[in-house]
């Protein structure tokens, strides 16, 4: 990332008061020549690799729920692709010097898909319950109060900092619900408005048929002018590789996310109507990793963890199983995160030392050489390199330790979830999302406070350290960015000490699309950002 970026970024995140901010949505134009007017009409036809829960993202983190969630629930912010934030629902807003109030003064020409107006009641509303039911808890943690004095002010009353407020406003991860329809904050985990929204985004929801597709119609009532350009976005869940690349290069599907299968992704990116975007998700950060369930013996021994750490080489992982098309990564943070260090425990191969701490941990070799066997899973959609992985290591662990890898094929990734949010689970191989900043995307994962069973994505390894708390509660509401980036140094040394997981590799992130359509590339979230902007060029076929 160019240093400009990065500083903008570092102001972003660092909370510097940014009074009276007063842009207009079109300063997210199109990235298309000027002879690439908007064209009204037409449907997009994407796939999606697994069915989502449901469609509320305030309740639900995750891309397959993100994607379509962003499309039917307006957020208050949005970001351009250089970490810009735009007005959304939230036309201007103001930050006090002291960083602790937050007034957002609203849109007044928005409403529901239902017809009924947006108000400060229903921001409130909606904040107060991704605070209660999001996995990501520490993102609206220092959230004290919520004020509404008028019916398009909203206050925001912080019991301290909080340097990525903004960016959790984001239509992903604060989608603003209808009050009216829930009720209460306490009904809306359970609420069957959840699999039939009632948004104010570009789309509404006109079908969601489970395993099948999910299908948005346009939102003529937007409260953006002539938005959305398309008249449809057709979702289709297609759990195969092969099915779904098929689908794409026949033509009937446009738009296609990727994360593994490079010979798939070579071979598309070289047909001739294609566009292949690789930094289309740049706020995601993703990290591909190996997670313990420290709950359970041998994991419960920190010599085990380490021996496999010591054990595994990163490197021919991304050199061999990617080709050399990603990068390690080697802690909590990702290496394009201005708060990433380097400076830690790295674990170079050394299967001596490995053996060694297993030997002292009391998990000696039988007389066939075996010490111990353990359950492996992994995240079953678009497997691809997930198996190769875990299949390396299985080989790995048997050849040079004497422990036997059993891999759990679950069949859908609600099975896996289900298994692993409830804690039945050794060793899972999946990825987590920095979403932009750690206190959004890397807290969730290690706060004892967050060790919440049955939430996926939430601190499901069981992970607790006191001074790991400490140093985020402290980092996470510092508004010096040198203070702040020495707070996470020293958390990342903890926790790559204390390897509740074991940071692999960046998980690649791709965006394939037709060539004809215009107006992807525009937010650092892909497509889990409203997707108003995207129209075909010339006929829509």
């Amino acid at each position: 990332m160019k240093n400009h970026h990065s500083d903008k970024r570092q102001r972003i995140q660092c909370g510097i008061a940014m009074i009276c901010i007063l842009m207009t949505l079109f300063g997210i134009q199109a990235a298309e020549s000027k002879d690439s007017a908007p064209v009204t009409g037409g449907e997009i036809k994407a796939s999606l690799y697994a069915t989502p829960h449901h469609l509320n993202p305030a309740i639900q983190s995750g891309l397959a729920t993100a994607f379509p969630g962003a499309q039917i629930f307006a957020g208050l912010v949005r970001y351009d692709n250089q970490w810009n934030p735009h007005p959304y629902l939230a036309e201007k807003w103001d930050i006090s010097p002291d960083g602790l109030t937050v007034t957002l003064h609203l849109r007044k020409n928005a409403v529901f898909h239902d017809g009924k107006p947006i108000t400060s009641e229903d921001v409130a509303f909606s904040i107060m319950t991704v605070k209660a039911h999001h996995p990501f808890q520490s993102m609206m943690a220092p959230v004290g109060k919520v004020d509404t004095p008028t019916p398009h002010t909203v206050i925001v009353r912080l019991v301290k900092p909080h340097p990525a407020l903004l960016l959790a406003m984001s239509a992903a991860l604060l989608p603003i619900l209808p009050m009216h329809v829930y009720g209460s904050v306490e009904k809306v985990r359970d609420h069957p408005a959840n699999m039939n929204p009632v948004g104010s985004g570009p789309f509404r929801l006109k079908e969601f048929v489970r395993g099948k597709h999910i299908l948005l119609e346009k939102n003529r009532e937007f409260f953006i002018k002539d938005r959305p350009y398309l008249d449809h976005i057709h979702i289709k869940i297609i759990n195969n590789l092969q099915e779904e690349s098929m689908s794409f290069e026949v033509g009937d599907t446009q738009l296609m996310l990727s994360f593994h299968n490079l010979k798939k992704m070579r071979y598309l990116s070289m047909l001739d109507h294609t566009v292949t975007l690789t930094d289309a998700f740049k706020g995601t950060g993703p990290i591909g990793w190996l997670a313990f369930n420290l709950r359970k013996k041998p994991f419960d021994d920190l010599r085990v963890r380490k021996a496999f750490a010591y054990t595994i080489d990163r490197e021919f992982i991304v050199r061999t199983l990617f080709e050399g098309q990603t990068n390690m990564e080697t802690g909590p943070i990702s290496s394009h995160s201005p708060f990433y260090s380097k400076d830690v425990n790295l674990y170079p191969q050394n299967f001596k030392l490995a053996n060694k701490l297993l030997d002292e941990a009391g998990y000696a070799r039988d007389a066939n050489g075996r010490r111990f066997a353990f359950r492996l899973t992994y995240i079953p959609h678009k497997t691809g390199n997930f198996f190769q992985i875990c299949d390396y290591l299985r080989h790995l662990f048997l050849l040079k330790l004497g422990v036997e890898a059993n891999i759990e094929n679950p069949e859908t990734f609600t099975e896996w979830a289900g298994k692993v949010s409830d804690w039945d689970f050794d060793v899972t191989l999946d990825s987590a999302y920095n979403w932009g900043d750690p206190v959004i995307g890397v807290h969730r994962t290690y706060f004892t406070s967050n060790i919440r069973k049955g939430v996926i994505w939430s601190n499901t390894q069981g992970y607790s350290n006191p001074v790991a708390d400490k140093l985020m509660e402290q980092a996470g509401s510092e508004p010096d960015f040198r203070k702040r980036h020495a707070l996470y140094g020293q958390f990342q040394k903890i926790i790559t000490d204390d390897l509740p997981v074991y940071s692999l590799y960046e998980r690649k992130m791709l965006l394939i699309h037709h060539k004809d359509i215009a107006g992807f590339g525009q937010s650092i979230w892909g497509v889990m950002t409203p997707l108003d902007n995207l129209f075909w060029k010339g006929d829509t076929p």
